[in-house]
């Protein structure tokens, strides 16, 4: 590369980083809230919610990347445009096509970081955090033995122990149920005993009441009990992911056996599909969005407004090929042979980013087509 070269892939990089940090900062903050509430609300130590924090941070940089590279291009190339740096190289020579290699050697790049995330980081650490998930569910001890606090494993239930002795017997055990929407129910039991059988995890109540209230009445129904048990299998997380999943496996997993992953994990052929292909049209879309933002950017000639307009109509065009994604998807997961749509968006893209660098080479053509 030309010293030229190096100088504006550094300026691309750096910025670009900066944009990823700041980006994926925000978005991981936004989930860890959420996360934090869920673990400390089971029961589970501060350790737990940075290991599960940790293996959300590779799906959470493939959401934010290509956002990153549109940012950090647009505002690098605004900057040159600024300070006359890219007037001068123009004066020089240099065509638009040629001021576009360091920004096509940072789309490689950028491509190169998403196609590593999506074929080997995000299913590996989407496997790890399903497998840390599940097994957390499944430890009643660390959810539900903390006694003198009331803990709420899921929505609409509420889990009190009031001492938990030596030879662990639960004393004094309140649960309450609110998830039916026709009534709520209460059961309090002096003595439990938490069990294992071939069902699941068993709560068993001794000596206690069950208090049944209608939704929308004044009514309140008891049924006093001897022992009483509950199965409390129904208490692990409705929304960790099952092993068997296209999500958890690397691409190589996946190349030339759609149909035989489809079977061995229930899932349907057209989403075994669609999710193949996307580890493939996501890197590509970074590159889409680099240029589309650079080409409208170099398209525009000065203005003591700025570039808004430019900026605005470049992002106008990647929310529709983004649309246009949700789109063409559908047909896929319904006919899994028309999975070439899937890089139709990818497609128009690249035929807009090379129009635009057409019409800066040309810019006769353009003023001529807007006269």
């Amino acid at each position: 590369m030309s010293r030229f070269d190096r100088y504006i892939l550094s300026q691309f990089l750096t910025l670009f980083g900066f944009f990823a940090l700041i980006l994926v900062s925000v978005y991981w903050v936004n989930q860890a809230v959420s996360l934090f509430d869920q673990l400390i609300a089971s029961g589970q130590n501060v350790a737990v919610f940075l290991e599960l924090s940790v293996l959300t941070l590779p799906n959470v940089i493939r959401r934010v990347l290509p956002i990153a590279v549109f940012a950090g291009t647009v505002y690098v190339t605004n900057r040159l445009s600024n300070e006359s740096e890219l007037t001068v190289m123009q004066a020089t020579g240099f065509s638009p096509w040629r001021l576009a290699r360091p920004v096509a050697i940072f789309c490689l790049i950028t491509a190169l970081m998403m196609s590593a995330l999506t074929h080997f980081l995000v299913p590996g650490s989407t496997k790890e955090l399903s497998q840390r998930q599940s097994e957390i569910s499944e430890n009643v001890t660390a959810r539900l033995l903390t006694d003198g606090t009331f803990l709420h494993p899921i929505d609409g239930v509420t889990f009190y122990i009031r001492e938990i002795t030596s030879d662990g017997v639960l004393r004094d055990v309140l649960m309450a149920d609110s998830r039916n929407p026709g009534s709520s129910t209460v059961h309090t039991a002096a003595e439990a005993y938490l069990v294992q059988d071939e069902s699941g995890p068993k709560l068993v109540m001794v000596d206690g009441l069950m208090q049944l209230n209608p939704t929308g009445t004044d009514r309140l129904m008891t049924t006093n009990f001897a022992d009483f048990s509950y199965d409390i299998s129904a208490l692990v997380d409705p929304d960790v992911a099952s092993r068997g999943s296209i999500d958890f496996m690397p691409t190589w997993d996946v190349f030339g056996s759609l149909a035989s992953v489809s079977a061995e994990t229930g899932e349907s052929l057209g989403k075994v599909t669609e999710e193949f292909h996307a580890r493939f049209t996501q890197p590509i879309m970074c590159i889409v969005f680099a240029l589309i933002g650079f080409g409208m950017l170099i398209i525009g000639s000065f203005s003591r407004f700025g570039v808004w307009r430019q900026i605005l109509s470049a992002f106008a065009i990647l929310v529709v090929l983004e649309a246009l994604k949700n789109v063409v998807s559908d047909p896929v997961l319904d006919a899994p042979d028309l999975w070439p749509l899937l890089y139709l968006p990818a497609a128009l893209g690249f035929f807009v980013a090379f129009g635009l660098l057409y019409f800066a080479s040309n810019p006769l053509r353009l003023r001529r087509a807007t006269a």
